[in-house]
């Protein structure tokens, strides 16, 4: 028996603080999430949203923190009946190394208590 070990580097060019987001809470609650993205190469990133499946759910809104290299993307529930939702948002860069960007929602409102 050999053991071998393997080190490695591996660049990500973007980087995301989350995949997914989970919004869960009672109905009539302010329910926010927040996602950071940040670009990881030399060039200045762009996003553009192409699909998002929860309008009328959950609205989201991008703030680009500092130009084409840190954005903040916000989720928040719209007040509506206890419901449980799955969908994304797909984001398209300018980045050929990673030309889009998957951030899947799950939502869990539960009914006021």
């Amino acid at each position: 028996m050999v053991r071998i070990g393997i080190k490695a580097r591996i660049k990500s060019y973007i980087y995301l603080s989350a995949h997914s987001v989970y919004l869960y809470g009672r109905e009539q609650q302010t329910i926010s999430r927040t996602v950071q993205v940040r670009a990881e190469l030399d060039k200045p990133l762009k996003l553009k949203p192409i699909r998002f499946d929860l309008a009328g759910k959950v609205r989201y809104r991008i703030d680009e923190i500092e130009k084409g290299k840190r954005f903040r993307i916000r989720f928040t529930v719209v007040p509506g009946p206890p419901q449980n939702y799955y969908g994304l948002l797909k984001l398209k860069t300018n980045y050929a190394e990673k030309p889009e960007i998957l951030l899947r929602i799950r939502g869990r409102i539960l009914k006021k208590s």
